[in-house]
């Protein structure tokens, strides 16, 4: 692999996909150009829900096409996504039916099912994953039920980014940071657990041994080369869960750091060398995911800013099309801290009529109702900020460590109140960007697996020199509103709120 060549990122969300060229520069700088972007939206069929592989399949070939195009000869190809969604191969090579999406309510009750048969602590202590309703092993389990022949028929299994390289390359592996993600993975071990897989009657050929984050894991193959006009381009198994990516670009100085991936869904933790495994991080339904180079990432899922793109979705239905900056402004016009919401009530958590769940949530714990889309995009955002808190704290007393800032990433630092409301809420500098983290720290595993890079320190003093960060200070982030002792205040209330509902995460 010619280590001067740029490098391909496709960086897959639950809404949409980016293609990123990257290449490192003679004075140590990473520049990056966006060549493609498209959107990835589900597609309901026969009373299911489902993600469009081929679909996406088709824009990560354009992607390489206009990458091609732009940039010349390319280096290597990495492909990152969201986690626990799935292909299954069958025994001729061909995909047997569209991935299911994890918001699919076919799996509805299989996490109680499961933990009923086999116990909380157990499946903790042997996975160290977090419990959520649509992780991996659940979805496995209700179409084990449900549809036992296609698990018969199968092969072999892949998650979405494995799926994708498949089909560019025709040559299986799992990928290390993604395996982790299906809650059938031991951590301790580093092997598939095999004591869930027989439990629960899941054929264990399914599972192949995962490759580590920087494993060339094979090359375009000579059909879509001609197809595309490209050369024999080396296809890397990057951190290939999207967040495993992101956190590898966390500009952070020091070893001891914490992070919050803010997009879709919210991710707030920190890098560790080994899992952790405690009563209080089971209790508080932390996971132990893979990292890149030999970390896991302890951390914790928050809805995230689902509940805005919902909401703005829901008002776009109704024939209102409010851009994001301007519901941000709406919510900046309405008085502060008035109602909160747990992002994380399993209410929120489908897609749905969201303003509609937000104002009965509030009715329902006796406060003002939020009556106007100003309002409502308030309540959410002080509610993400204060569960930002939340989260660090409990990181902190899980990591055994104190962090004094936060490290801000993804596509919600472009929401600057946010920004300037998490300082608020946390009390800590917050430092924001990059923006587009997963895709810049697919392209930096890339180049540490092509030798222009050493490690991943090395890559993160790339990310300092290549992009701005902006920082909010606490005292500075709300000059003309609450301060410190009305978010203690509001703190004090949101523990309350969230301690008597049903979590989804």
């Amino acid at each position: 692999m010619s280590a001067d060549r740029p490098a391909l990122a496709f960086d897959l969300g639950a809404s949409g996909g980016r293609a990123v060229v990257g290449s490192l520069e003679q004075d140590g700088r990473l520049t990056v150009a966006e060549v493609h972007r498209f959107e990835n939206i589900p597609v309901r069929a026969a009373g299911r829900l489902h993600w469009d592989i081929l679909r996406l399949l088709h824009e990560v070939k354009l992607g390489i096409r206009a990458a091609r195009r732009t940039s010349g000869e390319l280096g290597s190809i990495g492909v990152d996504s969201w986690a626990v969604d799935f292909g299954l191969i069958g025994r001729h090579g061909e995909l047997l039916g569209n991935p299911y999406h994890y918001r699919d309510e076919g799996h509805a009750g299989a996490m109680e099912e499961v933990t009923a048969l086999l116990g909380r602590d157990r499946i903790f202590a042997w996975t160290g994953i977090q419990f959520l309703p649509f992780n991996t092993v659940y979805q496995l389990y209700a179409l084990r039920k449900r549809a036992p022949f296609l698990l018969e028929q199968a092969e072999s299994l892949l998650m979405i980014p494995d799926l994708l390289r498949y089909f560019l390359t025709g040559r299986k592996a799992t990928e290390f940071t993604n395996a982790t993600t299906t809650q059938l993975f031991n951590p301790t071990a580093r092997q598939w657990e095999k004591r869930i897989l027989q439990a629960l009657d899941l054929p264990e050929r399914l599972l192949l041994d995962p490759v580590e984050p920087g494993t060339p894991a094979g090359e375009l193959t000579a059909d879509v080369r001609d197809e595309l006009g490209v050369g024999p381009v080396p296809v890397i198994a990057v951190g290939e869960h999207d967040t495993a990516s992101a956190v590898a670009a966390v500009p952070a100085e020091t070893p001891d750091f914490a992070y919050l991936i803010c997009g879709t869904w919210s991710l707030l933790g920190t890098e560790l060398a080994a899992p952790v495994l405690t009563d209080a991080c089971l209790r508080w339904n932390y996971t132990n995911e893979g990292g890149v180079f030999g970390t896991f990432r302890l951390l914790k899922n928050i809805m995230g800013l689902w509940l805005l793109q919902e909401c703005r979705r829901t008002w776009e239905n109704q024939g209102y099309s409010w851009s994001y900056s301007e519901l941000v402004r709406m919510a900046e016009s309405e008085p502060p801290l008035r109602s909160l919401v747990d992002p994380d009530d399993v209410r929120f958590l489908a897609p749905g009529d969201m303003p509609e769940r937000i104002r009965r949530f509030c009715a329902e714990t006796g406060q003002p109702v939020p009556e106007t889309p100003g309002a409502v995009v308030r309540t959410v955002l002080e509610s993400l900020a204060l569960a930002y808190r939340r989260t660090l704290e409990r990181t902190e007393a899980l990591a055994g460590k104190r962090f004094d800032r936060l490290h801000m990433t993804g596509g919600g630092i472009h929401n600057e109140l946010l920004c300037r409301m998490t300082a608020a809420a946390v009390g800590k500098p917050v430092l924001a960007g990059p923006a587009e983290a997963s895709a810049i720290g697919n392209l930096l595993v890339q180049f540490i697996a092509r030798g222009a890079l050493r490690d991943l320190r090395e890559a993160r003093a790339v990310v300092r020199a290549s992009f701005e960060c902006r920082v909010y200070e606490p005292r500075q982030a709300w000059a003309d509103g609450p301060d410190a002792d009305d978010w203690e205040k509001a703190y004090a209330r949101f523990v309350g709120l969230t301690e008597r509902g049903d979590s989804a995460c």
